[in-house]
């Protein structure tokens, strides 16, 4: 749950949390003290009072940490590039209990970039989670969605959740089988 590299922390205001794994979203209070088990893709997991709550980059100065900032194109971005910016921000978003990035854990199955209207972008991706019953499956579509809504030039990102095919830890890349010892 925690270990040696886990960074002690002290809430310095109120925040909204998300209890890992349940999903359910709370208030920790000013004061709070805890432990940064993982602080990846500008989310943080901390471990408080015995349980594991998920903090939103929006909150990063409760636990006085700066937010990252937000991802930029050139005026001039191609398809390519908003597709390359959209990649690298797909990887952003982790799973609050595995530090892998949703897209080398596999759980992107489908990723498509559409023009819409005054030279905006749509983007569409299916994604799954590693267990049906996950009760973070809504919290990382909808970091999916934040992340990549604020892209520019993306107008809307609609994510869809499936089961079929059922995800198998063949669908992680190499390095996080490595990683989680999954080989």
């Amino acid at each position: 749950m925690y270990g040696q590299d886990s960074e002690p922390v002290t809430l310095a205001r109120d925040c909204v949390a998300i209890i890992v794994p349940a999903g359910d979203q709370v208030v920790l209070r000013k004061g709070a003290r805890g432990l940064i088990t993982q602080a990846l893709g500008g989310s943080f997991t901390v471990y408080l009072d015995g349980n594991l709550f998920r903090i939103a980059g929006e909150d990063a100065d409760a636990l006085g940490k700066a937010p990252v900032p937000p991802p930029q194109l050139p005026p001039d971005a191609a398809d390519e590039d908003v597709e390359d910016l959209v990649w690298e921000q797909l990887r952003t978003c982790f799973d609050p209990e595995i530090p892998i990035n949703i897209v080398d854990l596999g759980l992107i199955y489908e990723c498509k970039l559409k023009h819409a209207d005054g030279g905006d972008r749509d983007v569409e991706v299916k994604m799954t989670l590693t267990a049906p019953g996950c009760g973070m499956g809504e919290v990382l579509v909808m970091d999916v969605k934040d992340k990549l809504e604020i892209i520019p030039t993306i107008r809307e990102a609609r994510v869809e959740l499936t089961f079929d095919p059922p995800w198998n830890r063949d669908m992680m890349s190499e390095a996080a089988r490595l990683q989680t010892g999954m080989y």
